[in-house]
């Protein structure tokens, strides 16, 4: 089937793969079709589309907005980044683009998640401590008005397709009551790709596919990054780009565990050692097809001259499961910058100054701010939140109106045994895990997770203490300060040349400490159980019930000293 079929039925494939397995020369011949497929397809945005599929129509206004999020994908696992990895529409994309090299996200899933759709800091939510697990009583907070929900109020139609992972204990909660006209996808953190099975523990398993809020039975078998690009380019077959204005938010589960996908996307990277590296790399080509079908379909259907494309990755790569992050420090659930430092890039044609990187500071905050503008709201529907408006530094090479960025302040993650409020100069304790930029700094106290720099050929079977060596840092360390435009890979602390620059971000620690809401984190309900549910994971608390949130987020830390300090209440500091 050619790439011009019917495209709610069937995802083209990419051109010289094939899905019988012959000899081992057949097989090459495929790996060989599948390195060309760029100089080969007519389905692919590296050559203008016919005349045909032109769109010569007046640009209305406001843009559609595609948001395209990836799972887990580091900052090494892309080509315009790293050769080895295969990702030619992605790269294309980016190139005639602007690539955002000064992006950051959050180190894991929800809060990443909750940052872009609410445009407020962990900290604001009361999601600022690890993600929301399948069987708690939590999502997110039903105060907070989203970033579909504001797109709606100015005209959008708006569709979300792949990973929810924001709650879904009550249906007041699913994405189809938070803003979104449709919904198809998975709620949970982690599914199958191919049977939709989410598990919580042994024995706590159901099926977690839906479209809308009922149940997708009928789906299991399809390979999820293909299920979802169908619907994507349904989307965009049965919608009107004239009559409204159109916002998707595609969410693939790729490339999150478990490490699946179709044997012909395996079979290029056959040179890899790393079984898991071999599996995680196909998995991005996959997604990388699946951009380049959509694309495809933008063009097709008259979406494109009036589009807005954003690719980001949630948290940087976890190397245990075959992602990388080299030349980065750390991995995915970490603050060191390979937790924290992401992969993007916006594609339009409505940028004024394409094919340049970019080195403004951009957070996952501001997309709310940004897509609000865009699409023609004023700043009274933005009030409140941590973002900013930065289309003007992506678009036209502007500074960025951010400064700083507060990374997270986490008061229930394991307390650091060396920290101390003496350590933190009477002003913060060290012993509790936060992190924040101003400027060309970067702040890290407590524990901010495995330390190490991973390089890619690092095998996965290696023995656990391998993957503890931590081979250049200290003992007993409970605080961090490091230049970070200076030293990007985080080799050289500087908190004891410059206490002064600590002292000021410490400072800044309280103050946004002081605006923090009390964490949610109720503990896990019997009653969310799939056997109790139909075999499924889907909302199992009445929208009428009451909320008894179980925090233990403890208001004013007890080791703080009562002391007047002189700070600023603005976003950012008087010294950056």
């Amino acid at each position: 089937v050619g790439p011009r079929s019917c495209p709610e039925t069937q995802i083209s494939p990419t051109p010289g793969f094939s899905r019988s397995y012959g000899n081992d020369i057949f097989f090459f011949l495929l790996s060989l079709g599948y390195l060309t497929w760029d100089l080969m397809s007519p389905n692919q945005v590296e050559n203008e589309p016919d005349q045909t599929y032109v769109d010569r129509s007046p640009v209305p206004q406001p843009p559609h907005i595609i948001f395209i999020m990836t799972d887990d994908q580091g900052f090494n696992d892309i080509g315009y980044h790293n050769s080895d990895i295969r990702t030619p529409a992605l790269d294309k994309l980016a190139a005639d683009g602007v690539k955002l090299e000064n992006y950051y996200i959050q180190p894991i899933c929800t809060p990443s998640r909750s940052q872009l759709i609410t445009g407020r800091y962990q900290i604001h939510t009361g999601l600022q401590h690890s993600i929301i697990r399948p069987r708690q009583p939590n999502c997110l907070p039903f105060d907070q008005v989203t970033l579909p929900q504001r797109l709606q109020e100015l005209g959008y139609s708006t569709h979300m397709v792949g990973k929810w992972h924001l709650g879904f204990y009550k249906k007041e909660c699913l994405p189809t009551r938070r803003g979104f006209d449709t919904y198809f996808g998975s709620l949970t953190g982690s599914v199958n790709y191919y049977t939709y099975d989410s598990c919580d523990g042994p024995g706590r398993c159901g099926f977690d596919l839906h479209d809308g809020e009922s149940v997708a039975w009928g789906q299991r078998g399809k390979y999820s990054t293909h299920l979802y690009t169908q619907r994507v380019r349904r989307i965009l077959a049965t919608h009107d780009p004239q009559s409204q204005p159109l916002f998707i938010f595609l969410s693939f589960q790729a490339v999150h565990t478990p490490l699946q996908s179709p044997r012909e996307y395996i079979y290029p990277y056959r040179g890899l050692e790393n079984v898991a590296r071999r599996k995680y790399a196909a998995m991005v080509s996959a997604v990388d097809e699946a951009v380049r079908n959509i694309t495809y379909a933008l063009r097709k259907y008259s979406y494109y001259q009036n589009s807005v494309i954003i690719f980001s990755t949630d948290n940087g790569g976890q190397p245990l499961s075959g992602g990388s992050n080299w030349p980065l420090r750390g991995r995915k659930g970490t603050y060191w910058e390979g937790g924290i430092r992401g992969l993007g890039f916006v594609h339009s044609p409505l940028l004024r100054k394409k094919k340049r990187v970019s080195k403004a500071l951009v957070h996952i905050t501001d997309w709310y701010p940004t897509l609000v503008g865009l699409a023609g709201g004023n700043e009274s529907l933005t009030e409140g939140v941590d973002g900013y408006d930065v289309w003007e530094a992506i678009s036209e090479g502007k500074e960025s109106p951010r400064l700083e960025i507060l990374h997270n302040i986490d008061p229930l993650y394991n307390h650091a045994r060396s920290g101390s409020l003496q350590k933190g100069y009477g002003i913060w304790n060290t012993a509790v895990q936060a992190s924040i930029r101003a400027g060309d700094w970067k702040l890290l106290t407590g524990d901010p997770g495995y330390g190490d720099w991973t390089p890619p050929q690092m095998l996965s079977g290696f023995p656990s203490s391998w993957w503890n060596l931590e081979r250049h840092t200290k003992p007993q360390k409970s605080i961090w300060l490091f230049n970070i435009s200076g030293d990007p890979y985080e080799r050289f602390d500087l908190s004891e040349q410059r206490p002064d620059v600590v002292q000021e971000l410490l400072a800044r620690l309280v103050y946004y400490n002081r605006t923090a809401v009390p964490v949610r984190y109720p503990s896990e309900d019997l009653r969310a159980d799939p056997h109790l549910n139909g075999g499924a994971w889907v909302p199992w608390v009445g929208d009428e019930e009451e909320d008894n949130w179980d925090t233990v987020y403890p208001k004013k830390n007890k080791d703080w000293k009562k002391k007047k300090l002189k700070q600023s209440n603005t976003k950012g500091s008087k010294l950056f």
